[in-house]
């Protein structure tokens, strides 16, 4: 009621008053918190996204090492093949001295065969040697290849995890869900624990 120039609020009006700057508050309020949350998943993406860059940068790399081990495995075995060939070509030689030396009349020319006959035995025992050496590298290559192989794999599984963390964090931006932010941080701790795998080889 108000009469005489001075104004007499009711109770309803007092209430009002106070619904409206309790809101003014809230949002104060809420407009802060929701920048936390933002800066705080923004904090969350850029690190995730750095430590993913370096996870795809080892990953790339353990990539190109199997390809190299493996292409070293290709010419120890092309190495070894060619000892065995060389190896073959002596038993041959061995095998027409032996044919010699027993069709031989005399002594003398019997004599000459086995030595050929013994130089030859000597030559294959080096050239074998040589061969199983090879083929030993050959396959230390191929293990070595395998074992990056397997390490790529671990890089680009702990990759596409801290990716699929990324997508939540946009999504948990947009949507303002709790849950999407925790699972936000459960995938990208889950990246890294996979990251650590590979680190140790796993």
């Amino acid at each position: 009621m108000s009469g005489g120039g001075f104004h007499v609020h009711g109770p309803h009006d007092h209430e009002l008053e106070h619904a409206r700057s309790g809101d003014a508050h809230h949002d104060d309020h809420g407009d802060e918190a929701s920048k936390r949350v933002t800066n705080r998943i923004a904090l969350f993406t850029a690190m995730i996204a750095t430590v993913g860059a370096l996870f795809a940068y080892m990953g790339g790399a353990t990539q190109a090492n199997a390809g190299m081990y493996k292409n070293n495995a290709a010419i120890k075995k092309t190495e070894a093949s060619n000892q065995w060939n060389y190896f073959q070509a002596k038993s041959t030689k061995q095998s027409l001295a032996e044919v010699s030396r027993d069709l031989s009349p005399s002594s003398t020319e019997r004599e000459k065969y086995q030595a050929k006959i013994d130089r030859y035995e000597k030559e294959k025992t080096e050239i074998k040697s040589v061969a199983e050496g090879l083929e030993q590298q050959a396959r230390d290559w191929d293990l070595k290849s395998d074992a990056q192989i397997h390490l790529h794999h671990r890089w680009a599984q702990a990759t596409t995890v801290l990716q699929v963390s990324i997508a939540l964090a946009a999504i948990a931006l947009l949507t303002r869900r709790r849950w999407l932010e925790w699972g936000m941080y459960g995938t990208g701790l889950l990246g890294l624990l996979v990251g650590a795998a590979a680190v140790m080889h796993w």
